[in-house]
């Protein structure tokens, strides 16, 4: 099944006609306020500066996609090409507006923005999830799950590297680890 079969799909209403199909992207620097709405209306991800999610826009665009339903974006995956594992995306945040849960957003942003870095090379996805965020938890086991890959969970940084009110984070690992090498 393609992540695009059934995940999301409206149910069926004989008297409305469907809407377009919602469309998966790169962000723009023109999308960062809008993804800083988003997160901010989540009141669960950490809040970072407008400045930063347009940022996200002009800087990780290839590394991020935000979805559009009707013409608005309604979601958004912030990520970058992890530095030391160029095969390696490392995913920042996931947000999707409240009223647009349940369509499966969250995970087949996840999957169209690992389809797009495979072309380049891209063969794992890491995150921190903390053990309370159930809902995190579900969506990347389904994402490795329907892409047959590894799931992968470890402990990573506690809630004393990350100050007051922070609890610890996991890092989940969806796909191999990558081999290493002895340098002979």
């Amino acid at each position: 099944m393609s992540p695009h079969d059934d995940a999301g799909s409206r149910p069926s209403d004989p008297d409305s006609t469907p809407g377009p199909e919602p469309v998966f992207r790169p962000p723009t620097v023109d999308d960062g306020l809008r993804m800083w709405e988003i997160a901010r209306d989540t009141g669960v991800l950490d809040l970072n500066t407008e400045y930063a999610y347009a940022l996200w826009g002009a800087e990780f665009a290839d590394s991020s996609i935000v979805v559009e339903d009707d013409g608005r974006i309604v979601g958004f995956v912030t990520g970058f090409i992890r530095p030391s594992e160029p095969d390696s995306l490392f995913v920042w945040q996931v947000g999707v507006e409240a009223d647009q849960r349940g369509k499966g957003y969250a995970k087949r942003m996840l999957h169209a923005l690992m389809n797009r870095l495979a072309d380049h090379g891209v063969v794992r996805l890491r995150t921190t999830v903390t053990a309370t965020n159930e809902a995190s938890q579900r969506t990347f086991a389904a994402l490795a799950r329907e892409r047959d890959l590894d799931l992968g969970v470890e402990e990573y940084m506690s809630g004393e590297h990350l100050g007051e009110g922070f609890v610890d984070e996991n890092l989940y690992t969806v796909g191999s680890e990558p081999e290493q090498t002895t340098g002979e």
